[in-house]
């Protein structure tokens, strides 16, 4: 019941009524042209609820309600899964997503969970050669913010290093992008009660 709860307060009161189209089989009786325009309108469905999904769960995250978030990036998760296949990069964003929100201060003991969905994403991009840089320094930071969650900060510098070079070499050493690594790797080193290098980066930030 909580969990039932927990996904109609999350995402499913939104989806509802967008969920019956798509669970609604085509009719036997169709010519080809029909199968394929109702085949390509649910794909198009599916995709709106992908988007939809993904940013609710992604509003939810960053007002730090990540318990919420979890139901929504698992609809993200699963819609993707079923227009893209289960092991295609497009896949990657709902997994990193998962695992922030399973990170959370207040997801104590999902942690399992968010090694997990890391796990499957970090697969994913070795697996894929042209894998976007910009996936790929999401990767470093959902894994940065991983190992500091779990204390091992070696791991978690790493991580937030590889992420801080591949947005700067994409975006730029003054973008937005490369500034949440900075700012993550300063929380880090603050919690080492490494002052001086924290403060800096708090500045650069």
């Amino acid at each position: 019941v909580d969990h039932q709860k927990a996904d109609w307060v999350s995402i499913h009161e939104r989806i509802c009524q967008l969920l019956i189209p798509i669970r609604t089989s085509l009719p036997f009786l169709l010519s080809e042209k029909e199968r394929k325009h109702g085949t390509e309108q649910l794909v198009k469905r599916q995709k709106y609820i992908i988007d939809l999904t993904y940013s609710t769960a992604q509003e939810f995250v960053s007002e730090g309600k990540h318990k919420e978030a979890i139901p929504a990036a698992l609809h993200a998760l699963r819609f993707s899964t079923e227009v893209y296949g289960s092991n295609s990069v497009q896949l990657v964003p709902a997994y990193l997503l998962l695992a922030e929100a399973s990170t959370g201060k207040y997801c104590v003991g999902h942690l399992p969970e968010a090694s997990k969905y890391l796990s499957q994403a970090q697969w994913i991009v070795l697996r894929t050669p042209d894998c976007s840089v910009a996936l790929q320094y999401k990767l470093h930071r959902s894994l940065g913010l991983f190992y500091a969650a779990e204390g091992n900060f070696e791991q978690a510098l790493y991580h937030l290093a590889n992420d801080i070079y591949l947005a700067s070499s994409t975006f730029g050493l003054k973008s937005i992008e490369t500034s949440g690594g900075y700012f993550h790797m300063a929380n880090v080193f603050f919690r080492q009660n490494k002052m001086d290098i924290a403060n800096s980066l708090y500045t650069e930030v």
